[in-house]
């Protein structure tokens, strides 16, 4: 493979080769017809730049914990069902979380059976109590900082700070993908953010791979 890429690309070749770990590049694989290098990239061909920028039929995990803000749970229910997508509420209990206007939302999981690989984005909506109660919980900190390795988009209130900070999310790893709402304006405008579905630039900074990438095409 990596005598294919040779071909293609010598900075990808490279870094494929450092990720396997082989001691050195391999002879490139003679080409039946000699590679073209002249040719520009083309945005037709990437995924990325391609990909529709919505987030219609793509699925949000909401963590909560008893005394959540209603307000910002409910924002984000009604934004996500209007896509229309889907969401899955998460909760410490499967019976799930009684919210500070004293109403029971019911958890589609439980937090030790709900991680954020299920799902496309992520918001955390704790209270002060539950937040502290979670940062000692070690499957509510891998969802969280899952989602954070997974460049997914996360929303949080203020209050469920601290279980990010707990999750090696603290203020100086935080980037744009990391979003703090406190109104129905701001999940609304996380929500039209998530359509991007991946914040793609925080992998330079948690993927050694894309790191050494990076540090291959410096200069």
């Amino acid at each position: 493979m990596v005598a294919h890429l040779l071909n293609i690309d010598d900075t990808l070749a490279t870094v494929v080769s450092g990720g396997l770990g082989l001691p050195e590049l391999p002879q490139a694989f003679p080409a039946t017809v000699e590679p073209r290098q002249d040719l520009l990239p083309s945005d037709a061909l990437s995924i990325i730049k391609n990909a529709p920028k919505t987030f219609e039929g793509r699925k949000l995990g909401i963590l909560v914990s008893d005394g959540a803000p209603a307000v910002l749970v409910n924002a984000l229910i009604e934004i996500v069902e209007k896509l229309p997508a889907v969401y899955e509420i998460v909760a410490p209990k499967i019976a799930g979380a009684v919210l500070d206007d004293g109403t029971l939302i019911e958890a589609k999981q439980k937090i030790d059976g709900g991680p954020s690989i299920l799902y496309d984005a992520v918001a955390v909506i704790l209270s002060p109590d539950g937040a502290a109660m979670l940062a000692g919980d070690k499957t509510a900190k891998d969802f969280v900082s899952d989602a954070f390795g997974h460049a997914k988009f996360i929303a949080c209130n203020a209050e469920a700070l601290p279980l990010l900070h707990a999750a090696g999310v603290s203020e100086k790893e935080r980037d744009d993908g990391v979003v703090t709402i406190a109104s129905a304006k701001d999940a609304k405008a996380f929500i039209t953010l998530c359509g991007e579905v991946r914040f793609w630039n925080r992998e330079f900074n948690v993927d050694l791979d894309a790191a050494g990438f990076l540090e291959a095409n410096k200069g």
